[in-house]
């Protein structure tokens, strides 16, 4: 019997970015099984643009496109016991510049010394390199445009919503 070969891109997506959807199309072609989980704690009050549901909903849509695409909200708890419990054998993460590697290395090197579980850093696609939700929300929040940066489900909600 064939092991299903299982990864996971962990993030808040708030909101997911089409930086985030070129990550895990890519991961989607190198993995049998791509989740998805949008991660949260429970314990402290989200002040986030969209709720867990919202975003849960919102990359649903996004990446419907991907039959072996699972997307999932978790809550509390460390990545690696939910990797774990998911059968995940690696972690995807998306870098878009040195900055980020420099952010991540130490959580990949402390992940891989809790349980031995892999990071694999997929580089960004270029087009994407000042992308990320953080400047979406703040060019959306000052009546800046940067509606070309999200997928249209994520472009709807922004513009149902006033900036």
């Amino acid at each position: 019997m064939t092991q299903v070969r299982r990864c996971i891109c962990p993030g808040s997506y708030d909101p997911v970015t089409l930086g985030h959807v070129d990550i895990v199309e890519r991961a989607s072609r190198l993995y049998d099984e791509v989740v998805v989980g949008v991660l949260f704690n429970p314990a402290k009050a989200d002040s986030g643009m969209f709720t867990i549901d919202e975003r849960t909903r919102l990359l649903r849509e996004s990446l419907g496109h991907l039959p072996n695409v699972v997307v999932d909200a978790y809550g509390d708890g460390l990545l690696v016991d939910l990797c774990t419990r998911l059968e995940v054998s690696a972690i995807v993460k998306g870098l878009r510049s040195g900055t980020d590697f420099a952010y991540e290395l130490p959580m990949a090197l402390m992940n891989t010394h809790l349980t031995g579980i892999e990071t694999v850093f997929l580089p960004g696609n270029p087009a994407f390199e000042h992308v990320s939700s953080s400047l979406v929300k703040e060019v959306w929040r000052l009546g800046g445009y940067g509606l070309d940066l999200v997928p249209e489900p994520v472009a709807a909600a922004l513009r149902a919503r006033t900036p």
